[in-house]
């Protein structure tokens, strides 16, 4: 079997060659798709070409047609892909990648005709998304989070650093809950894009898609002792005249937030709450998500809340939703 992760020539990217530059340059300028979706797409390719270079006994890709490929091709790449133990879900992506570049292909003229026109994706099983209960969501908010009665935080050295430390990890815990950031979203967010008067938070997500979503009383009221605390610490830590950061949520030393550091501390607090083997900040997205659709929200508003592009992707929700849905009905209807 072929191996799909090897080295390519670096002939893939040079003039004629297939033009991949051409359609991610495309993707970056019309699609404004973010950075790291195009990386996605890159990597994606890379690794189609790279299979086909190999499994046609290629030097190289100078000149190779794309048109030539044949479904049997792609069953190959596929084998391959699972042989190294690709999850379905991960070829699937990798699969409406290739189909992406081969439409490009399509309109461009450069090729007249592509078997993935009729190619349907791979099916996989949909993960339902692991949440917290309402129960889970009040023990982590009223007893274990740092500044209540039940707090399990030991005290800091410095009274200052734990002051700091505690009413920022509240509330990102709390906005992360109230308004389901995803963690991008929570590290890029600036003061600019927050209102707390007005109570909402505007919001770049995927394919740097806007959207406003509201902000709840008690993270306006956790983001507002923030706040307050933060002018302090910086006031007292730093000069006098240097200016705050722009970032809502910084370190201690002044700097944007990184991604390894918020997952700590999501999965600090919510392990004493939970078993769930993901405790990270999208867990607490899917909590919001869940809590919402359980009260009543139509799914429309609640996608969206999530920035979703379309329904069928906030639809995995729902599971939870009927779940709840026939509880009640059980409990209430008189022919249940």
């Amino acid at each position: 079997m072929k191996d799909v992760s090897g080295p390519i020539s670096s002939s893939l990217f040079r003039e004629g060659s297939v033009p991949v530059n051409d359609f991610l340059d495309k993707l970056r300028s019309l699609k404004n798709l973010s950075p790291n979706t195009v990386i996605a797409y890159r990597t994606d390719l890379i690794q189609f070409f790279s299979f086909l270079q190999q499994h046609f006994g290629l030097a190289d890709l100078t000149g190779f047609d794309p048109g030539r490929v044949a479904s049997v091709d792609v069953r190959l790449f596929m084998a391959a892909l699972i042989e190294r133990g690709v999850q379905q879900r991960s070829i699937a992506r990798k699969l409406a990648s290739v189909k992406s570049f081969y439409r490009y292909l399509l309109e461009s003229g450069h090729i007249k005709s592509s078997l993935f026109s009729s190619l349907a994706n791979p099916k996989y099983p949909k993960r339902v998304p692991g949440f917290l209960t309402e129960q889970q969501t009040e023990q982590l908010f009223d007893k274990l989070l740092p500044g209540s009665e039940h707090s399990f935080r030991k005290p800091e050295k410095n009274d200052l650093d734990e002051s700091f430390i505690r009413e920022r990890d509240r509330s990102i815990l709390e906005l992360l809950y109230c308004s389901g950031l995803r963690i991008s979203e929570l590290i890029g967010l600036t003061t600019d894009c927050l209102d707390l008067e007005g109570g909402y938070v505007k919001l770049t997500g995927k394919g740097r898609k806007q959207r406003i979503v509201p902000v709840g009383q008690s993270a306006v009221d956790a983001l507002k002792k923030y706040f307050e605390v933060r002018r302090n610490f910086f006031r007292m830590k730093k000069s006098g005249d240097k200016p705050e950061p722009n970032y809502v949520f910084i370190t201690k030393s002044g700097v944007k937030l990184y991604p390894v550091l918020v997952q700590r501390l999501t999965n600090k607090y919510l392990a004493s709450v939970t078993d769930q083997k993901k405790k990270n900040p999208h867990l607490l997205r899917h909590t919001f998500a869940t809590h919402l659709l359980n009260s009543g929200a139509d799914l429309s508003s609640v996608s969206e809340m999530l920035g979703h592009s379309n329904l069928s992707t906030t639809e995995i929700y729902t599971h939870v939703t009927f779940e709840r849905l026939k509880e009640v009905y059980l409990k209430a209807h008189p022919k249940a």
